[in-house]
């Protein structure tokens, strides 16, 4: 079953073209991510927070992503003073042939 991985995250970084740098400089890096099927990525734009939506094929791709090297340095990256991260089981697609998921 397909699994959702929801990270909402606040930086300390208060130039938004540099955290913008930083994200886009690790986005190839998520292309190489076994079981990732798509990442969205997202601001707040009254908070300045952003977000990482994952969907994986699996939770067991989620988990194993959870444990590598690449989830494990988002916080230094983005130099991260609060994160929140929800853990989702896929229900339904309201378009599942628009994808990312097909079901």
């Amino acid at each position: 079953m397909p699994a959702i991985l929801y990270v909402r995250a606040k930086s300390s970084i208060e130039d938004r073209d540099e955290l913008e740098r930083r994200l886009l400089e690790r986005k190839p890096k998520f292309l190489d991510v076994p079981g990732l099927i798509q990442k969205v990525y997202g601001e707040d734009p009254e908070t300045g927070e952003f977000c990482g939506i994952y969907f994986f094929e699996s939770k067991e791709d989620l988990g194993r992503f959870a444990q590598s090297e690449l989830a494990q340095t988002i916080g230094s990256a983005y130099e991260v003073t609060s994160i929140r991260k929800e853990v989702y089981n896929t229900l339904y697609s309201l378009r599942p042939e628009n994808g990312p998921l097909t079901i």
